[in-house]
């Protein structure tokens, strides 16, 4: 099985450096890199330069392409026509040794399988679980459990607590993601997962491509695609293909806009699943977003920088307003 990796890239040279050299720790190693690079300056580009890395093919992409979600639709079609699977990698994760072996192994166990996500270890402590004892604090899954956020506790004493599993979708939307599936090494099928850590059939863009609606940080973008994707057909998560990520502060947007684009995004991402949600999820959604708003806006109290969960909430609101004059509609059919 032929596969190439993708890595979109924006002013982390140091970070995509510790990536490209864990590819090249990999058991399994792709038949070509192509990072595509949307920098400001050329420091990504001389660190590439710096190293040499097999198979790799650097491109530097102009405003017209620039955007994780143009990034990716341009590494896309430079990917090379003998090419099986096509996977996807954030500039500041680290993998572990088999992560590729691993992830391909999938396809071979599920060939229903259109897309399948790695896992990543370092943002969640999980225990196992086999006292029986159920406490409001911890969620419970598979055998395993971890803590629970304040978000979750209030909102299981509210009977708004999500009623799929991970990794899908309510009808309300606000669901419980890919983190809280546990590291068990099995494989679960879902229908979304993050897109730094995933990969597709070639065939899968040959139908769909990343929504150029979410323009810049593309939060969500991952979300709305493997949402669509998943309507037509499987997609999995290894918890086996393992990786960590590491937040790199750089290239994020301000706090403001990130709030607004929670709302806004999630807005447009439960639309694009559930279009005709029925009016019981709609007032759900809301109580929700408001719900959220509020814990965001008490950190301001809790936290000793108390600026970015401020202007956070702001963003959130500000959103949420604006939903009433302009909402954001989806043009994808699937």
């Amino acid at each position: 099985m032929n596969f190439s990796l993708i890595v979109c890239t924006y002013m982390r040279p140091d970070s995509l450096l510790k990536l490209l050299w864990s590819v090249e720790l990999q058991t399994r190693y792709p038949n070509e890199i192509l990072v595509v690079d949307s920098s400001k300056d050329e420091k990504t580009k001389e660190a590439i330069e710096n190293n040499r890395f097999k198979s790799l093919q650097y491109f530097k992409v102009s405003e017209k392409d620039s955007g994780l979600t143009r990034q990716r639709n341009f590494g896309i079609s430079k990917v090379d026509s003998g090419c099986d699977v096509i996977c996807f990698l954030d500039d500041d994760t680290v993998l572990e040794n088999d992560y590729f072996e691993k992830l391909l192994d999938t396809y071979s166990i599920y060939p229903d399988a259109l897309g399948v996500g790695g896992y990543i270890t370092n943002e969640v402590k999980w225990m196992p679980e086999d006292s029986g004892k159920i406490f409001a604090d911890e969620f419970y899954f598979d055998g395993w459990k971890r803590k629970d956020g304040s978000r979750f506790i209030l909102r299981k004493k509210m009977g708004l607590d999500s009623d799929v599993p991970p990794a899908f979708l309510p009808k309300f939307s606000h669901g419980r993601s890919v983190s809280f599936l546990p590291p068990s090494g099995k494989i679960y099928p879902v229908e979304q997962f993050m897109g730094g850590v995933s990969s597709f059939r070639k065939q899968v863009f040959e139908s769909f491509s990343f929504s150029t609606y979410f323009e810049g940080y593309g939060l969500y973008e991952d979300a709305d695609f493997t949402l669509r994707l998943s309507k037509v057909g499987k997609l999995y998560v290894n918890t086996a293909a393992r990786l960590s990520h590491h937040h790199e502060a750089s290239g994020r947007p301000n706090h403001f806009l990130y709030g607004k684009m929670v709302v806004r995004n999630g807005w447009y991402v439960w639309r694009v699943k559930h279009p005709k949600p029925g009016l019981e999820n709609i007032i759900k959604w809301h109580v929700i977003t408001f719900l959220l708003m509020w814990i965001r806006l008490s950190n301001v109290i809790s936290s000793k920088n108390r600026k970015p969960p401020l202007l956070e909430s702001f963003g959130r609101f500000f959103g949420w307003l604006s939903l009433w004059v302009h909402k954001p509609f989806s043009k994808h059919k699937t």
